[in-house]
């Protein structure tokens, strides 16, 4: 065995000691707003296929997968995912994301005719502080497409959605545009 080879028998606590490092300490309170990031295993574009992606999208919005909690604002890129959840009462965030990947990783895999993990271990989550704009925030979220140049209008970007908008109202957002979710 190389010298940099590790065991096959070791721990999961030691395998995922530095996701717990970075994560710290995290508390979680009913009624916080979180804004979550999740990667896809190795970062890979599972969801530029359109079928695949309208399977996650329906997992992680699944009722089971979410408890009490509230998705506030998502977008699910081909490699990651942004979701931002108001927590509820009965879930944890680290519990709700679990849930929220595991949903998504079993319906995408029997698509797929795969198994194995699809999202990485870790997440990036953020508590958003009392003086964060929630709906500063969500625009951000659904702008990603656009800045990450795959449309020139959120609007032709079907994989992302926001509780501040009527199911009926056009979604418009275009680049450069700073005023597309609900003002008021």
């Amino acid at each position: 065995m190389s010298p940099h080879a590790r065991p096959m028998d070791m721990h999961v606590e030691d395998r995922f000691r530095g996701h717990r490092r970075v994560r710290g300490e995290r508390v979680s309170l009913p009624g916080q707003v979180c804004h979550v990031m999740v990667a896809t295993r190795g970062c890979t574009p599972w969801f530029d296929d359109f079928h695949v992606a309208c399977e996650a999208v329906r997992a992680f919005r699944q009722p089971l997968a979410l408890a009490d909690a509230t998705l506030l604002a998502w977008v699910l890129m081909p490699a990651h995912a942004h979701w931002l959840v108001e927590l509820g009462s009965q879930v944890p965030l680290e519990a709700l994301v679990s849930r929220m990947k595991a949903s998504a990783g079993v319906l995408v895999n029997r698509m797929l005719f795969r198994a194995g993990p699809l999202w990485e271990p870790a997440f990036h989550g953020r508590v958003l502080a009392p003086v964060d704009d929630v709906r500063v925030v969500a625009r951000h979220i659904i702008g990603g497409p656009l800045r990450a140049g795959l449309v020139e209008r959120i609007g032709d970007y079907p994989f992302w959605d926001c509780v501040w908008l009527p199911p009926s109202a056009p979604k418009r957002l275009a680049a450069g545009d700073a005023g597309a979710v609900g003002s008021g």
